[in-house]
């Protein structure tokens, strides 16, 4: 099992620039990836951004330039530096862990984007 645990979410003004940070627990030495999912008010749950143990990343096109996803050394907490954040940006953001035996998601984090 891994644990996942969100922080760093709240009110932002647009523009703003937050960084959300996910810490992993458990299992750890399984994760081979984590990544950033958001899902904002009546839409389905999206793709935002994702790194490997290796440190290769992928990114969503609506965020890509905006975001960056980083990998702390311990390989245990996955970091989401968001920059130039617009009121469409506003969602709960979700952690995700990928192992060799399962795929794990945290409680999520509400980022509400607003003036």
């Amino acid at each position: 099992q891994v644990q996942l645990v969100e922080s760093g979410g709240g009110l932002v003004q647009p523009g703003g620039s937050p960084t959300l940070s996910c810490a992993a627990s458990g299992r750890i030495f399984s994760i081979e990836a984590m990544g950033w999912y958001r899902q904002a008010p009546g839409k389905e749950r999206e793709f935002i951004a994702i790194i490997t143990v290796g440190g290769a990343t992928n990114y969503a096109e609506s965020v890509k330039g905006r975001f960056t996803i980083s990998l702390d050394n311990a390989k245990t907490t996955v970091e989401l530096k968001m920059n130039s954040l617009k009121p469409e940006d506003t969602a709960a953001y979700y952690c995700k862990a990928v192992t060799d035996r399962a795929i794990y998601w945290g409680g999520g984090t509400l980022v509400t984007v607003s003036s």
